[in-house]
């Protein structure tokens, strides 16, 4: 059952947030150091290794399945569980955002059910006062409400599957169709807005390309040393991801 035919459920007891205190909060939330620049031998591109995927395709990913570890818990961490928010340390109004046990526990998830389940209403709440997350940060996206909404509608399950297994299509990387869906699940969320973390608004192309042509982009993603690892409040990039974005990178980061 697919998202748009499930808009007959609404918010009916959304979390009780402050908005002045939520305003506060945010102004200090999702921030982290300013990305660090390795030199990466002078080399701005990203380097030509081969990345081996394991051949084992049986644990597969379904794309008619949503996983939590790989799909739902990367857009929680990115727009929810920071400091001064929903990490285990904020637990903002006793909700922590940061594991499935504890979306589970605190966020109040009915599976099965989304007229239920406060943290579906919360991120589709039309009253600025009281959606998560609140200003001025953005509201997520349809596609990441959607996904959130799938997952809920499928059992709201721990289910896990290997992104590498059967391999990784390199090839004709688009910017549009690949990479920004990746940035925006996994990153936008602190890279956004009126102040996004460390200065950097990663919701346009032209910031993109800048910090893919300058190196900073794989350095993060890859870990490499030098650079801040990136997502900083989540698990590092599947290796596939990470490999069609140096793919892109290595096209010269076309705006496609």
């Amino acid at each position: 059952m697919r998202l748009n035919s499930l808009l007959r459920f609404f918010p009916t007891k959304p979390f009780a947030f402050s908005a002045v205190a939520l305003i506060g909060v945010l102004l200090g939330s999702c921030q982290h150091d300013p990305l660090e620049i390795g030199d990466n031998g002078g080399n701005t591109n990203p380097p030509d290794t081969t990345i081996v995927f394991p051949p084992d395709t049986s644990d597969a990913c379904d794309p008619d399945v949503v996983y939590f570890e790989l799909d739902v818990l990367p857009i929680l961490q990115s727009n929810c569980a920071f400091s001064g928010c929903h990490d285990a340390a904020s637990a903002k109004d006793g909700v922590v955002l940061n594991t499935y046990q504890n979306v589970m526990n605190t966020g109040e998830v009915k599976p099965f059910n989304l007229g239920d389940s406060e943290l579906y209403e919360v991120i589709t709440d039309s009253d600025p006062d009281d959606r998560m997350p609140p200003p001025p940060s953005l509201p997520l996206t349809p596609e990441q409400v959607s996904v959130i909404a799938e997952w809920i509608l499928q059992g709201a399950q721990n289910l896990t599957c290997n992104p590498n297994a059967g391999g990784c299509d390199t090839t004709d990387i688009s910017y549009t169709v690949d990479v920004k869906p990746i940035m925006q699940s996994k990153c936008n969320g602190c890279h956004s807005g009126n102040f996004p973390s460390a200065g950097l608004d990663l919701t346009s192309y032209s910031s993109m390309a800048n910090i893919a042509l300058n190196g900073q982009l794989y350095g993060v993603i890859a870990h490499l040393p030098g650079y801040s690892p990136m997502p900083q409040s989540g698990n590092k990039l599947p290796d596939c991801e990470i490999a069609q974005i140096r793919s892109w990178i290595n096209q010269g980061a076309p705006n496609n």
